[in-house]
């Protein structure tokens, strides 16, 4: 009730809902979206929860060497430098003559396995 800024989305504007609730703001429509968002998100700390905060650390940089491992023997070529990179995170660079989309399109059809795009500069250039 203080903010002083408007909220950047409805998702999770708390003001929506509590003006809605106390019948003094105009009807909005809030509860549907973020409902299960708010499941998962609860579900995701039960999960973190019972692994540990400092297991899940350690399984995200073993499962993170693994795939730089994987990839460096493969011949890609990582974006960001290895001290600055984040273990859930691994940005590449797209080989040279390759379409990235079509390859992309192909794993997501064939393997159900999505894989990000680049943006910005990085667009067509980098998988994330």
């Amino acid at each position: 009730q203080a903010r002083t800024t408007p909220v950047q989305s409805w998702f999770l504007d708390q003001s929506l809902v509590l003006g809605y609730w106390s019948g003094e703001g105009k009807r909005s429509y809030h509860h549907t979206a973020p409902v299960n968002s708010l499941y998962a998100l609860h579900e995701a700390l039960l999960i973190l929860k019972n692994e540990g905060l400092e297991n899940a650390w350690a399984r995200h940089q073993l499962m993170h060497e693994k795939l730089k491992n994987g990839l460096q023997k493969l011949g890609f070529e990582f974006v960001v430098d290895e001290a600055h990179r984040l273990p859930q995170l691994n940005a590449i660079y797209v080989p040279e003559g390759i379409d990235e989309a079509k390859v992309r399109a192909h794993l997501l059809e064939t393997y159900n396995l999505e894989i990000g795009a680049g943006l910005g500069a990085l667009a067509g250039k980098a998988w994330r």
